[in-house]
């Protein structure tokens, strides 16, 4: 007589869910989650799958109570307090804490772009670019503000609005103090110090610290003049 299968309404996560394996066959995945049906070869897989259907995160940092879901989550994060960088660059010697950080990096110098935009294929290095990309095509903007309901469609460009409510800035100028809402603002604003002159005249070879500088410039090349 075939026994009759388990119910599923068990809570995710405890021991009497995890099913038993149903016989053997050569690379047959035989354990399933009884939340989404997901088969794993190993029991240790499965285990750490359930983790993201009851959120339970049992790897904690010592220095900062972080948690995490997978205890390899949790040895790259320690990193970011030790400061080891185990993954080095073997043409420019840069190091990362972490192997992926060091695989995109090595994109920089095969020149290698393996996400390309289905729409208009441009390639990207790495996958979370060609995320940010498609929402030029698809008008998404997921990132919202909770101040004034302005959207953007990278996080980044969100947490840079923010600061226009809350007056923070967060970039400042080691040698002089002065503080500034954006990055930006502070690497144009250091070569006040630094006497650095990025932006050349192709005509006459004269420099400029900001661009908007050498566009102006250039019109006293092509004719026309320029009102202060």
């Amino acid at each position: 007589m075939s026994r009759e299968r388990e119910p599923r309404n068990r809570t995710a996560g405890s021991s009497a869910s995890v099913r038993a394996p149903r016989g053997v066959c050569n690379g047959e995945k035989r354990l399933e989650c009884p939340v989404c049906d997901k088969q794993f070869a190993f029991k240790s897989q499965l285990e750490t799958h359930l983790r993201t259907h009851t959120g339970e995160k049992p790897f904690e940092c010592a220095v900062c109570e972080k948690k995490f879901t997978v205890s390899g989550h949790l040895r790259v994060h320690l990193r970011t307090h030790t400061g080891e960088k185990p993954f080095e660059c073997t043409v420019c010697q840069k190091k990362f804490n972490r192997s992926g950080d060091l695989r995109y990096h090595l994109r920089t110098h095969t020149g290698e772009k393996p996400f390309e935009c289905v729409v208009c294929e441009k390639k990207f290095n790495e996958r979370g670019s060609l995320r940010t990309h498609l929402r030029i095509h698809t008008g998404e903007k997921p990132f919202e503000c909770t101040v004034c309901r302005q959207k953007f469609t990278q996080s980044g460009s969100l947490r840079t609005h923010l600061r226009i409510h809350t007056g923070e800035k967060a970039f400042e100028c080691t040698v002089c103090n002065k503080k500034f809402m954006e990055s930006g603002q502070l690497r144009k604003h250091l070569r006040i110090h630094t006497g650095e002159k990025p932006y050349e005249c192709t005509v006459c070879q004269k420099k400029f610290v900001q661009s908007g500088h050498l566009r102006k410039h250039l019109l006293t090349h092509s004719g026309h003049t320029h009102r202060e």
